[in-house]
């Protein structure tokens, strides 16, 4: 069935993993499909371009069945994607293909699918848990080349890195408008506590069991980034020395953020008074930081690391890091971008500081004193003692004039997502970047 172009846009405008709700949509087209059962229940994959106004367009999948647009609500039609996965089937497109690979040796590809609900926190993809046991996670937004999450978890897997959920299969399309994944199949942990409502948990009922929680997600991450950085062979993974104009290039974009937030800071607004007219001693710090000599190396990094990309597995009483993708809002190239490891690590620091303003704020309750110090403490203890450190920049001072440069980065960004979307927590931004302005410590 062919499909109006209104009624097209009307729906995936309207969808949560719609991402770019406020732009003006000019036009939209299915660009390729594929028949994946032409058996009623009839099953294709769509992939839809949208145009704006500007001149742009982004490109979205959607499974469609007979007159249901996006039929993934439905357990038969996702329970044939695990199918296709698990037999390794190619399927032509009208003007490419959609290959659908298994990963040899994953023990969950020969259990039978009998339940299948969604998961319905997410935002910019569609996943599907099938009995508790596997997860299939539909790409929503493509973009040309491989993503990163597939990337990341074939890699990680290959390589023997243990804390992440084991990766089952894959489907993917090749064609004349782009090459791009559309979806993965992975182990789904069972008994998995989100790494962000345990901490807010903790932080009330147990929070010195939790700061020992810290220190082995430390270690996790040191180990991770040191696998990520083994491989001198695969050109996408090898660690590089970056240039020397590389740190200059970092902080000349912090510094484009730093004057692009506080040129646009609300006047007479308690929330960021603390900071108001402060960008230039914001961005002399941060011009003092430049000095940092040597920077280490750059290699492949989780690239939006925090507490709620991490599970606790009750099963296994270790930490398990999730969602590879990078931050969604940027080009997919750029978040494969190698970067310092450090970037990472200032980024989960950065979570402990919201940690403790939210438990305050959503629960009202207060973290012991020094509690977001200790955290950061033994999170950089477990890190520091497990990484390879021919990774990072040489000696104690070098890390960690580096690691500012981060969070500072990691700071404005949060004030600029705070001001826009959540205004009750733009405090904890700005109390980071006032900490930095005062004292020259991280953020």
């Amino acid at each position: 069935m062919e499909l109006d172009e209104q009624t097209l846009i009307d729906f995936v405008t309207a969808q949560r993993w719609f991402g770019s709700k406020t732009r003006h949509v000019t036009h939209a087209r299915v660009i390729d499909r594929a028949t994946l059962r032409d058996v009623e229940p009839t099953l294709e994959v769509a992939l839809v371009e949208i145009g704006f106004e500007t001149g742009t367009h982004e490109t979205y999948q959607l499974l469609r069945s007979g007159d249901d647009l996006d039929a993934v609500s439905d357990p038969r039609h996702v329970r044939e994607l695990v199918h296709m996965i698990r037999g390794g089937v190619t399927v032509n497109a009208e003007d490419g293909t959609v290959e659908f690979r298994p990963v040899e040796g994953f023990a969950g590809l020969g259990t039978e699918l009998l339940e299948a609900r969604p998961v319905g926190a997410e935002q910019s993809n569609t996943s599907i848990v099938f009995d508790e046991e596997l997860i299939l996670k539909i790409f929503r937004r493509l973009e040309p080349g491989i993503n990163p999450e597939l990337e990341m978890l074939r890699f990680l897997t290959e390589h023997g890195f243990e804390n992440v959920p084991a990766l089952g299969g894959w489907y993917a399309y090749s064609g004349g408008v782009m090459s791009t994944t559309l979806g993965i199949l992975q182990e789904f942990v069972k008994g998995g506590i989100d790494g962000w409502e345990l901490a807010l948990d903790e932080l009330e009922s147990a929070p010195e069991r939790f700061l020992g929680r810290l220190r082995r997600l430390g270690e996790v991450t040191g180990r991770m980034h040191t696998v990520l950085g083994s491989d001198s062979h695969e050109p996408n993974f090898y660690p590089e020395t970056p240039s020397v104009e590389a740190l200059g290039l970092l902080t000349a974009t912090v510094d484009e953020e730093i004057e692009k937030i506080f040129l646009t800071l609300p006047e007479d607004d308690a929330r960021v008074a603390p900071i108001a007219g402060r960008g230039e001693e914001v961005r002399e710090q941060l011009r003092m930081l430049t000095h940092a000599g040597s920077v280490g190396k750059v290699i492949r990094t989780h690239g939006d690391f925090h507490l709620g990309q991490t599970l606790w597995s009750t099963e296994d009483d270790d930490w398990v890091i999730l969602d590879f993708e990078g931050e969604p809002a940027r080009p997919l190239a750029e978040r494969r971008r190698k970067r310092s490891p450090l970037r990472d690590v200032a980024g989960m620091l950065r979570s402990f500081a919201y940690v403790v303003s939210a438990a305050e704020i959503l629960r009202g309750t207060q973290a012991p004193d020094g509690w977001e110090e200790r955290a950061r403490e033994n999170f950089l203890a477990g890190y520091l003692e497990t990484v390879d450190s021919s990774l990072l920049p040489s000696g104690q001072e070098a890390i960690q004039r580096l690691l500012s440069v981060f969070e500072l980065e990691k700071a404005v960004y949060e004030l600029r997502y705070e001001l826009d979307n959540r205004p009750d927590w733009v405090r904890i931004p700005v109390a980071g970047i006032q900490r930095m302005i005062e004292e020259g410590t991280p953020a």
